[in-house]
């Protein structure tokens, strides 16, 4: 979510094949609903002494001012270098909660549109689930999400835990609280997804530091 300029890292990360175009997003997102994965498993084992802070949807709130940001940011990295974690850097673009979602699913942040397709199904399947935390019109809210570049925000975060059968865990740099987690709704989650969150600025993927992958250089093209 760091659509903050200046405040952000860019990434790329390795693509993986998928079906025809027309059915592409589909089979995708539905080869990775019927494949859980438990690559969270052990994040959650070094983190499993820390109390979580029970999630309330929500749209998104005021971003902090610049010191507060940076303030936060401090928390942040602080937190992560305590319990050996390490931030897969996403792109600042608007699509950086599903960017990183994408990468803890796929392997690939590339992939944050079949995230955020997947998602806006979810929102409109089960209106009732979620639009009592939604202060504008249901409508409105759902078109403004189906378009990338805007900003994902807790209800996106649980719409998706609901869809992927996902706990999602954010190590935050909130001041009260350092671990959120999204369950999903009546069903036991099959995979963990675990994500930063400097708060109200920008969501990574995380991993342990040693498991951290590379990032892979950008071609560059030149023009002659």
């Amino acid at each position: 979510m760091s659509e903050q300029k200046d405040n952000v890292s860019k990434s790329s990360c390795s693509s993986i094949s998928t079906s025809t175009q027309g059915s592409e997003e589909d089979v995708t997102v539905g080869a990775i609903v019927t494949e859980p994965k438990n690559n969270g498993r052990s994040l959650g084992k070094r983190l499993s002494h820390l109390d979580s802070l029970p999630h309330t949807p929500r749209v998104n709130g005021k971003i902090p001012d610049l010191t507060f940001a940076s303030i936060d940011h401090v928390t942040l990295m602080e937190r992560l270098g305590t319990y050996g974690l390490a931030e897969y850097q996403i792109e600042g673009d608007g699509n950086c909660q599903f960017r990183a979602l994408a990468d803890q699913i796929f392997r690939n942040a590339n992939h944050h549109k079949h995230v955020r397709k997947a998602v806006v199904k979810q929102l409109k399947e089960y209106r009732k689930h979620y639009e009592g935390y939604v202060p504008l019109d249901y409508k409105v809210y759902l078109k403004k999400m189906k378009r990338s570049g805007e900003w994902g925000d807790h209800v996106t975060l649980q719409a998706a835990a609901d869809r992927f059968a996902a706990k999602i865990c954010l190590l935050t740099s909130f001041r009260d609280t350092c671990l959120i987690e999204i369950v999903p709704r009546d069903v036991a989650p099959t995979r963990e997804l675990w994500l930063s969150f400097w708060c109200e600025v920008h969501y990574n993927s995380l991993y342990a530091t040693e498991d951290l992958p590379t990032l892979k250089a950008k071609k560059k093209h030149w023009l002659f």
